[in-house]
């Protein structure tokens, strides 16, 4: 592969500190911010009530399997560039990306999704909010931040996309299930008319609408089973997808975009003519309002990122070439950094040049407006 092939990535992560919402919080919040506490040699946060250490998965980029741990001493343990936009710019040239679509650590950047009062989780994720749009802003045309909108308060989130996009930031980030973590009868599924108006507006302004993994195993006791939830959590995706398509979001919103993060492709080549089939056995009888099969609105309007996943990228044809987005996962231990170049070669030997281009590139600047050169 030739070394000035253009690179842009559509899965990073920053790894923002915990303490920025002190800062951040409005006055009447702030004593209830999260903060970090010394346990002998060890950093703790300390947020409504609980302790955790921090991990250090999430800044292993280019760290040796053999010498990974889970558990880091202090927040700022691992690559630099998870919190610091101009060592996160020297990592980048290092591995010959010329940008990044960076989200959160979870949402709030990890911190407020463990926050049962919702009130103060909208609170923290306009704190985050402000905080990835000013890490951005020295390289706007290299750093492409993401929004967190907090969906169970649509007037609320309907707010808060029109001042993300003042802000600059390029797509929003909500929940794959939108009663994962509670389920009161206000999370209603994204197949609910009461959506309608956010996708309105989203699709208005041209804001991709993002899901990053979200789903995990429903047994109870298997979040903790991390290799169980890793493996299975990908597939797992295909609800939102489904949902969208079969609800006629996208039939009735044309420019509406979703992006399914770092859940792989490869199943999505089962997904695409699966949603077809079914389509045609039940569309009459359901009274459907697509006037096209699903593969139609997936190819016009989903996206999905991988990793490392050379079975999606040798099943394309299906999936759709212009429909997938390559990813580095900077700075998380999945990440191809600092080896970025060899990962694409492995999935993309024997790719024409021109359906090459599209995935590394050319598909991620289109959809999120990054000026890529000659």
């Amino acid at each position: 592969m030739a070394n000035d092939e253009r690179l842009i990535s559509a899965d990073d992560h920053v790894n923002p500190p915990p303490t920025m919402y002190a800062d951040r919080l409005p006055p009447g919040l702030r004593d209830r911010a999260p903060r970090v506490e010394k346990r002998g040699d060890q950093d703790v946060l300390v947020f409504e009530g609980t302790e955790r250490s921090f991990g250090a998965l999430e800044g292993s980029a280019g760290v040796d399997s053999k010498d990974l741990t889970l558990l880091a001493k202090s927040k700022e343990t691992g690559r630099k560039g998870g919190w610091d936009p101009h060592a996160r710019i020297e990592d980048m040239d290092f591995d010959g990306v010329q940008a990044q679509v960076m989200f959160g650590s979870g949402a709030g950047g990890g911190v407020a999704i463990q926050c049962e009062d919702r009130e103060l989780r909208k609170a923290m994720m306009r704190a985050y909010n402000d905080w990835i749009a000013e890490f951005c802003r020295p390289y706007p045309d290299r750093l492409i931040g993401i929004a967190e909108l907090p969906i169970y308060d649509m007037d609320f989130a309907l707010e808060e996309v029109e001042r993300c996009a003042k802000l600059g930031l390029r797509g929003v980030l909500i929940p794959a299930v939108p009663a994962y973590h509670e389920s009161p009868a206000s999370d209603l599924p994204y197949t609910d008319p009461s959506y309608d108006r956010l996708w309105a507006t989203l699709a208005e302004k041209n804001l991709p609408v993002h899901f990053h993994l979200g789903t995990r195993p429903v047994t109870r006791g298997l979040q903790k089973e991390i290799m169980v939830n890793i493996s299975v959590n990908k597939a797992a995706m295909s609800e939102p997808i489904a949902s969208f398509i079969f609800s006629g979001a996208f039939h009735r919103h044309p420019n509406l975009k979703i992006v399914s993060v770092e859940s792989g492709i490869g199943w999505m080549a089962f997904l695409v003519p699966w949603m077809d089939s079914v389509w045609k056995k039940h569309r009459y009888h359901t009274h459907s309002e697509l006037t096209e099969p699903p593969s139609f609105y997936f190819h016009r309007q989903v996206f999905g990122t991988f990793i490392d996943d050379i079975i999606g990228v040798r099943n394309r044809d299906v999936i759709g070439v212009e429909n997938i987005l390559w990813s580095s996962d900077y700075p998380h231990v999945n990440s191809s950094w600092p080896s970025s170049r060899d990962y694409i070669e492995r999935h993309f030997g024997d790719v024409p040049a021109d359906e090459r281009r599209k995935m590394v590139c050319d598909n991620t600047a289109r959809l999120y407006d990054i000026p890529v050169g000659e």
